[in-house]
């Protein structure tokens, strides 16, 4: 289903960029190729309003199907569970130190991880 769905979308996509590209950017389109006695042949006064239609339509029905496929996608995980990515599996099976715990109330000694200024070294100038 997921691959059906993925496959209309990459055929309304080149319908959209087929109705895109048949536009005038002046407003002429197709109405203003074939001259204005062939514009109402079947009863449409103007292309531009057939093709700004359909460019909508196309537009929505993109829109509707990329949000469905990402529907399906977070429903068919895992019992609910939520994916993890391989990044995230690897951040949380590191060894990383855990942060301190402190009891309420007391205050954490801070100050052995500021260097004394003996221990700071002396700038050199490199640039000269």
């Amino acid at each position: 289903m997921y691959i059906a769905l993925i496959s209309i979308i990459v055929f309304i996509c080149v319908l959209l960029i087929l109705v895109v590209l048949a536009q005038n950017p002046k407003g002429g389109g197709l109405s203003s190729q074939f001259g204005g006695s062939t514009s109402q042949l079947m009863g449409v006064k103007r292309t531009g309003d057939l093709l700004e239609k359909l460019t909508w339509g196309f537009a929505i029905a993109l829109v509707v199907l990329t949000l469905g496929t990402h529907m399906m996608g977070n429903s068919a995980n895992n019992g609910g569970a939520l994916e993890r990515t391989i990044n995230e599996e690897r951040a949380r099976q590191s060894n990383l130190p855990a942060a301190p715990s402190t009891l309420p109330g007391t205050t954490a000694d801070t100050t052995a991880a500021i260097p004394g200024a003996a221990e700071i070294p002396a700038m050199i100038d490199t640039a000269n």
